[in-house]
């Protein structure tokens, strides 16, 4: 809708995981570092944690890209389920064949160990991704533990790269868990972008979808950055709606008013009120108004105690 007005070829602040528009700040770049070298690494599992929003799957999808025709790769979205259904799921992702009926953990583990085995002797390595892993069941980590049991004197035969939101380093410090935590080669914990780096965001989607020039103004990108916490999902969602705005409003620039809008509608409205930063008066103005209603109280109450 906004798009001819701003000369964009199109909308930059999507959230579909559009691989034209993946920006890697230093810290991503830092994270697919850890990422790169835990998979170099002879051990069995890698762990990627962050808030919600923070790009976990933008570092996911650019390991991704990364790999050769030698990496078979299974990749788990939604890991809300059993053992069994886990040793599933990972033999549809890497086509192996069974029958549904004759399903077990002992026929699929087999059956899984079987490729892996193939893929090593033909010099191919074997990739396990959990997005969303907090959900997994200690039971269903053990499983996975298990299969990363079959190795060569060099390297585990399968590696697994754990990605999830914080509360994944908490369960992973469960005392009945210490066995697969102490196989964790790496491990990263994504944090938002800061204020700079919010700043290269905007400016680099906006080139991407055909915008050179500057379209958010200085007090725009700092506000951004204030309501979002720098978590980049957010960031899309409120300058998406604020680019809506400007647009409607026919302004070519985005400014902070502009912003507020697009968190009001956005964001819960007990986050607009945390983020909200007080005005610099705010305190002096305050410890006046203290000050002169501590002497007015004075007023009052002084002729009452002479009178008591």
């Amino acid at each position: 809708m906004y798009t001819g007005f701003f000369g964009l070829t199109s909308a930059p602040f999507s959230i579909a995981p559009n691989p034209d528009f993946m920006y890697l700040s230093p810290r991503h770049a830092e994270a697919l570092a850890h990422l790169r070298f835990g998979l170099g690494e002879a051990g069995g599992f890698v762990l990627l944690t962050g808030e919600v929003g923070t790009g976990k799957t933008t570092v996911s999808r650019c390991l991704l890209q990364e790999l050769d025709e030698r990496a078979e790769v299974a990749f788990i979205l939604n890991p809300t389920l059993s053992e069994l259904e886990l040793l599933a799921a990972i033999c549809d992702e890497l086509k192996i064949r069974y029958k549904k009926s004759d399903a077990s953990l002992k026929m699929l583990g087999d059956k899984i160990k079987a490729r892996l085995l193939k893929n090593h002797a033909a010099g191919k390595h074997t990739l396990l991704i959990i997005d969303e892993a907090q959900h997994l069941q200690p039971a269903v980590l053990e499983q996975l533990r298990l299969l990363t049991n079959l190795e060569t004197n060099t390297r585990k035969l399968l590696q697994v790269i754990l990605i999830g939101q914080p509360e994944l380093q908490q369960l992973l410090k469960r005392n009945d868990l210490r066995q697969l935590a102490q196989r964790i080669t790496a491990r990263y914990h994504l944090l938002p972008l800061d204020l700079d780096e919010v700043k290269h965001y905007l400016k680099y989607r906006l080139q991407v979808a055909g915008c050179s020039r500057p379209v958010f103004t200085d007090s725009a990108i700092k506000r951004l950055y204030q309501l979002s916490g720098g978590i980049p999902r957010l960031v899309n969602l409120m300058a998406d709606r604020a680019l809506l705005g400007a647009y409607s409003q026919q302004q070519a620039m985005v400014n902070d008013k502009l912003v507020n809008l697009a968190a009001g509608e956005i964001l819960p409205l007990s986050e607009q009120t945390q983020k909200a930063p007080l005005p610099r008066w705010f305190w002096p103005v305050m410890g006046v108004c203290a000050i002169v209603l501590g002497f007015s109280m004075a007023l009052v109450l002084m002729p009452l105690l002479r009178s008591g």
